[in-house]
């Protein structure tokens, strides 16, 4: 097996067993390639599954150099130095993922990966909307619908974003039926990320708003998608994206005011009612606690921002 036949299986397997995204495997695939093209001109020869084995922690580090350097030359990116070191830890986890991969099921063993630092980010901190802007969002978006059917169905999706902290994939993917234990118990069971389900409580007035669509919907089958397009195929996010996008150019806001700061405002503002930290990332399905503990982090910027407005002291006269 060559190497590049080593990277084509490795793909079909996190696709397959892994239940990768395709645009996560798309990533990767694009991140794998380039680490080899590098490995090739830098090796004089794409190492074969031997010398895969042997490459070393100092060719590992070049081809770091190498990606920043490249990133430096690129200007026309216009990408800030933290998104390129986003950038780079990507390539690195997808590299030591590889790597993972031919130890466990071809025996090519590296130390050298491990040994890899991974570049250095910030973690961007939640950007929620206020309270009054995302109650707003259902009824403002549902307006600029060109149809009654739009305009209901954006009423229902945007009220359950906000209401439930959905992921707006997770939201599309539902069909009527899944609406049938919220009848009875009030929950949904939602699939998430890697295909794990959780249960979110949908509140009375959320419970409403998609009865009532559903009662509208133009095609109630159980089988059929809850937010169907206009031809009644499954609702696309970018269809969803766009609306929101006209609706924050009407409403003044900047732009990273998306579907997705709904599931943010909906975290901070549980966070800011009180909710335990720890419901918070089961209502949200987050496999790690820490990655719920960026909504702390984004209340106590918040709080400073405040603080330095309003308090008398913040502002220093300049004599």
């Amino acid at each position: 097996m060559t190497a590049q036949e080593a990277v084509q299986a490795f793909l079909t397997w996190m696709g397959a067993e892994r239940r990768a995204s395709p645009l996560t495997l798309e990533a990767y695939q694009h991140d794998l390639s380039r680490f080899m093209a590098f490995m090739g001109e830098h090796l004089n020869g794409l190492p074969d599954m031997a010398g895969l084995a042997h490459i070393s922690l100092r060719d590992m580090r070049a081809w770091l150099a190498h990606e920043q350097a490249q990133a430096t030359l690129a200007p026309v990116r216009k990408t800030t130095p933290d998104r390129a070191a986003r950038t780079r830890s990507r390539r690195v986890s997808a590299v030591r993922s590889f790597f993972r991969y031919l130890a466990r099921r071809h025996g090519v063993e590296n130390a050298a990966v491990g040994l890899l630092a991974t570049p250095r980010t910030k973690k961007p901190l939640p950007r929620p909307l206020s309270v009054p802007d995302a109650k707003a969002v259902p009824e403002d978006i549902a307006d600029l619908a060109n149809t009654d059917m739009a305009s209901r169905r954006d009423a229902a999706l945007f009220t359950l974003l906000y209401g439930c902290g959905l992921r707006i994939s997770e939201a599309l993917a539902l069909n009527i039926a899944d609406l049938s234990p919220m009848r009875g118990s009030g929950v949904l069971r939602i699939k998430g990320k890697g295909n794990k389900e959780r249960l979110v409580p949908v509140l009375e007035h959320v419970q409403k708003v998609l009865e009532g669509w559903v009662r509208l919907h133009p095609s109630p089958l159980a089988t059929s998608p809850l937010f169907p397009g206009v031809r009644g195929k499954r609702l696309q996010a970018g269809i969803a994206q766009k609306a929101m996008r006209e609706w924050r150019a009407m409403a003044g806001l900047p732009d990273h005011v998306t579907p997705h700061s709904l599931r943010h405002s909906f975290a901070t503002h549980l966070m800011e009612g009180g909710a335990d930290l720890r419901v918070i990332q089961e209502l949200l399905g987050h496999a790690s606690l820490s990655t719920t503990q960026r909504y702390t982090l984004a209340d106590e910027a918040r709080l400073l921002d405040v603080w330095a407005k309003a308090h008398p002291r913040a502002h220093v006269a300049h004599k």
